[in-house]
């Protein structure tokens, strides 16, 4: 099962800070038995995740965003993921937010979506690395789960719970 993580920061993309999130990401999604691809980073450009996204979406069942989705002008991760996404899934972000925000009031803050590419689903987590562990690791049982519906039959994922 092929699986992608897409940064999408500006100062990451543009080489003034190191991708904190993203390899931390995939270390677990590896550790769960994907397949994990890491395209450069990209700028807090709506067009430019789009396009990312769908060239993305053509070849995994999974991509996660990390980055780009609070209240800030220049996060607008999720107004891209809406324009490439052909079926919401926002079970996925609710959880995410209602949960995390037991401990961190201000997860209700995030803005992410999700949603379905034909057979790939698409998740924004948020970028800071403790963050968006935290929100994948919540949302793993339902994700394994959905990802074998999405696609009619996956049934090699290490540690399957569903």
């Amino acid at each position: 099962m092929k699986a992608a993580v897409l940064t999408v920061s500006d100062r990451t993309a543009r080489g003034e800070r190191e991708d904190a999130t993203g390899p931390e990401l995939a270390r677990t999604l590896r550790e769960w038995g994907f397949d994990v691809d890491c395209p450069a980073p990209v700028l807090d450009d709506r067009a430019a995740i789009a396009a990312c996204l769908r060239e993305l979406a053509a070849d995994h069942v999974l991509v996660v965003t990390t980055g780009g989705t609070g209240l800030g002008p220049r996060d607008v991760t999720p107004e891209a993921t809406r324009d490439v996404i052909e079926r919401e899934a926002p079970g996925f972000p609710e959880e995410m937010r209602r949960r995390s925000a037991e401990r961190f009031p201000r997860a209700i803050l995030s803005r992410a979506v999700a949603g379905t590419v034909g057979r790939c689903l698409v998740l924004n987590l948020p970028g800071s690395p403790s963050g968006a562990l935290e929100c994948l690791e919540l949302v793993r049982e339902p994700l394994i789960h959905g990802l074998k519906v999405l696609d009619g039959g996956l049934r090699d994922c290490k540690d399957d719970p569903a």
